[in-house]
């Protein structure tokens, strides 16, 4: 593949999980990647084979200054970059009622503010080329939600769904394509030494508790490959069209599909209730709750 044909990838969060994997997937399908991480170094020697095809930097995705510099830098050096992966992020566990605010506040400026800085350094050049890909990095829960004690990390995948579902309807003139990748769990350390467990109160062990054992204290395992995931991202990236929001794993298209089923059967059973709130629909109506008593 000659430099003309390859793609210049962008990833933040490089260092480790399926960041890490799409650096080497990339690399392995002939493209260059600038990988950003806190300690880039790490990056350097694990894919010093691939020489000049890889630009490690150190980012810290919630400064907007480190972003804007980290794309000149990845402009200077590859003249363009065709795809910008939103990878970086984590999640602490506490209940809400208990969270500590500062670290409430910290997750979310990694998990959306990081997202924001990033995408917004990117777009001058990708609006300039006329072309380009945003990848952005869910969860499953980003849209099904309601994972206790994540509430950040989960209010931060819904806001960056949000957030691109806009930057998707702004860009598309310019030839940009937007990506949502919703994963349910897979063999990484989000739920290990990258989460911290915070003291969970007595009275929310059978919600964030339970629900703390089952992800972090599992002695299963993650169902989900780090290296097939990459793999599928990065023959999809190449692909004409992309889907708008790409699931990862068994249970990310289980959960969605259920979860999909009970917003349309919900829907349909208050359609009567909802459409009376405009003029010249039949008002009042009986609510389904009142149609069953």
């Amino acid at each position: 593949m000659s430099p003309q044909n390859t793609q210049v990838w962008f990833i933040t969060g490089s260092s480790r999980g399926i960041g890490r994997a799409l650096v080497s997937a990339a690399l392995d399908a002939g493209d260059r990647v600038v990988a950003t991480a806190r300690r880039p170094e790490v990056l350097a020697e694990a894919f010093g084979a691939y020489g000049d095809r890889l630009l490690p930097l150190a980012l810290d995705v919630t400064n907007p200054d480190a972003a804007q510099q980290a794309v000149a830098e990845a402009v200077a050096r590859f003249g363009r970059i065709d795809v910008i992966v939103n990878n970086a992020g984590y999640a602490n566990v506490s209940p809400i009622e208990t969270a500590d605010d500062d670290d409430f506040r910290a997750q979310f400026e990694t998990n959306f503010w990081g997202v924001y800085n990033v995408t917004k350094a990117a777009l001058p050049t990708l609006r300039r080329q006329g072309a380009g890909t945003v990848v952005q990095f869910s969860s499953i829960g980003g849209r099904v939600g309601g994972s206790p004690g994540i509430a950040s990390y989960q209010a931060a995948k819904f806001a960056v769904d949000g957030f691109s579902r806009v930057l998707a309807a702004e860009t598309a003139p310019f030839g940009v394509r937007v990506m949502v990748v919703e994963p349910s769990g897979f063999a990484t350390d989000w739920a290990g030494s990258s989460m911290t467990v915070h003291a969970i109160p007595d009275a929310y062990d059978e919600t964030v508790g339970a629900m703390n054992r089952r992800v972090r204290q599992s002695t299963a395992g993650a169902a989900g490959d780090p290296r097939r995931a990459a793999e599928i991202i990065v023959r999809t990236v190449h692909q004409e069209q992309v889907p708008t929001h790409l699931l990862l794993g068994v249970n990310a298209v289980t959960m969605a599909q259920d979860y999909s089923r009970r917003q349309l059967a919900e829907a349909t059973a208050w359609e009567k209730v909802s459409r009376s709130a405009d003029f010249g629909e039949p008002h009042p109506v009986e609510l389904p709750t009142e149609e069953r008593g």
